[in-house]
């Protein structure tokens, strides 16, 4: 049987290249070549041994392009030679949240690259229905179509609408594709963060207003961009308890939190700030085949491109060796995408 190149995460702080053979798409699937995989804070966590609920050895990679080589017989939706969009979250169709539609908080989700083998090899099998059609998009941009897709969802869990003043907190890349979305979708969109690089990334590649959430006259700052009030929405993309814990503060009588960053611990702010705004307060997790469609849409209409989040290109065939200095130790890098 004819082998692959895979590199796996063997224990913490170990990437080792291994042969597998190549899979073969099962009857529900469809078989893809890896044409380019994005790499998430989850794959770094992954690395440092600070993932919770992970086993190794696992191999990484969630956020996947590929061209489908081969499907399972009675597959009609797709054909050899397609170039797809992994959608990474294989839930049971079974719990309750997945029989409301909710799949991507299914009570026993499993993540390709996470909790099963993931894109950090030549060829995967992946379920037909999580794969989306991603053709006539540049694959480097195909492969940010997971973490873009992630900010789809919290913007659509605000319900975001056109004139809307929406503040987004963090501007890591699901800050920066929630901040895109959202004002492709019409919102009057500001990104605070406390980076100089990151605000100036902000400005040249998306465009838009920033502020400094440590600065002395901050909420001064925040009102100027809102006409004088605060924001009507906040989309925490930070996983900061502290910046979490603020967002109350950061909301006008009536508006809305979604947190999709997320930290361990236990949020904590005051009550009578909360209950006096009426706050509405969300959480947002993963994403639906909804929000992955919108994006290949977003894309397709060149309202989204890579350049949004894209700092880094790396090599597949080097990746073992320029894993630790490139990545993990890369204070630059915001988002990165391997090339195969």
């Amino acid at each position: 049987m004819a082998t692959m190149n895979t590199l796996v995460c063997q224990e913490p702080k170990k990437l080792i290249w291994a042969q597998r053979d190549i899979p073969v798409a099962g009857e529900n699937e469809a078989l893809i070549k890896i044409k380019t995989v994005g790499i998430c804070g989850t794959d770094i966590h992954a690395w440092g041994g600070n993932q919770p609920f992970f086993n190794y050895p696992r191999v990484l990679g969630h956020e996947i392009c590929g061209e489908v080589i081969s499907v399972g017989e009675n597959i009609r939706t797709l054909r050899p030679g397609q170039q797809v969009a992994v959608i990474p979250y294989v839930a049971c169709q079974r719990c309750p949240a997945c029989l409301s539609g909710r799949t991507n908080c299914c009570e026993a989700i499993s993540v390709i690259g996470v909790h099963q083998d993931g894109g950090f090899c030549e060829y995967l099998a992946v379920p037909v229905t999580n794969l989306l059609l991603a053709e006539g998009i540049d694959p480097e941009a195909a492969a940010l179509i997971e973490p873009f897709a992630i900010s789809a969802h919290a913007v659509r869990r605000a319900a975001v609408q056109p004139g809307d003043a929406v503040l987004v907190v963090g501007a890591g890349p699901i800050g920066l594709g929630a901040a895109a979305i959202a004002h492709a979708d019409g919102a009057r969109v500001v990104v605070a963060d406390t980076s100089i690089s990151r605000r100036e990334h902000v400005a040249g590649s998306l465009g838009l207003s920033t502020v400094d959430p440590v600065a002395a006259d901050f909420t001064d700052q925040l009102r100027a961009h809102f006409d004088g009030a605060l924001a009507q929405t906040v989309i925490d993309a930070t996983g900061n308890p502290h910046a979490m814990n603020n967002s109350v503060n950061l909301i006008r009588h009536g508006g809305s939190i979604v947190f999709v960053g997320l930290f361990k611990g236990d949020l904590c702010f005051s009550d009578p700030e909360f209950h006096k705004k009426e706050t509405t307060l969300m959480g947002s997790r993963n994403a639906t085949a909804e929000d992955f469609a919108k994006v290949g849409r977003l894309m397709a209409e060149g309202k989204l491109s890579a350049d949004m989040m894209l700092t880094h290109r790396y090599a597949f065939h080097e990746l073992a060796e320029s894993y630790e200095p490139g990545v993990i130790n890369n204070r630059q890098l915001i988002k990165g995408v391997i090339a195969f």
